[in-house]
């Protein structure tokens, strides 16, 4: 059985302290859980019991830092899991928090993407809005769902068009670059085109 020789606290974080067995350094440990678990020097320890109480000190911390996360926007599973890696925590720890918090209803990306695609279909095209989806991680099922959601893609194109042309002569070069800056923006084809007709384009200006 190993030994507790020395629990120093770090210099950068007064919150945690460095656990020491038979004076070779072991682990960092929050000083909450060194006083949840009365560890002290001279405790008498194994590196196995040290290790799971350090996993589980660090599933409490992660899950905290998560929380803290989203606290300003909700985030789709995949965001939350690349914020962790980049924290450095390990796989078993990302499971962990990711679970939790799906169980607290913190994590929903089929209700994540219905919000992100409602947003961004102000501005962007449904094609332009599933990629964006699709980076944030979500699943194929999940990311068609929310752009089944979006109305009036027509209509949002007429908006962004009329913008684009304001200050501009109605010619047929411009229109030809109103018709890319469309596709640009992910709308469909068909949908570039009928926005664009409107300005008296036919096919011929495309």
């Amino acid at each position: 059985m190993s030994q507790i020789t020395d629990i120093t606290p770090q210099v950068k974080d007064k919150t945690r302290c460095n656990i020491y067995i038979d004076n070779r350094f072991a682990c960092g440990l929050k000083l909450e859980t060194v006083m949840s678990h009365r560890i002290k020097k001279g405790m008498a320890i194994t590196p196995e019991q040290l290790g799971e109480i350090q996993l589980e000190s660090e599933k409490r911390e992660a899950l905290d830092k998560a929380l803290s996360y989203i606290a300003s926007s909700m985030r789709s599973e995949k965001e939350i899991r690349d914020y962790l890696k980049k924290k450095g925590y390990l796989a078993d720890v990302e499971d962990f928090v990711v679970e939790k918090m799906k169980s607290y209803g913190y994590i929903d990306d089929e209700a994540y993407g219905k919000l992100y695609a409602s947003s961004l279909s102000k501005t962007k095209g449904k094609r332009m809005v599933e990629m964006k989806l699709r980076q944030k991680g979500l699943s194929e099922e999940d990311a068609r769902a929310a752009i089944g959601t979006i109305e009036n893609e027509g209509e949002t194109a007429g908006k962004i068009l009329e913008k684009y042309m304001r200050h501009k002569e109605c010619n047929r070069e411009n229109l030809y670059k109103a018709f890319k800056y469309l596709m640009g923006k992910g709308f469909s084809y068909e949908t570039a085109k009928e926005a664009i007709a409107k300005w008296g384009a036919d096919d011929e200006d495309l």
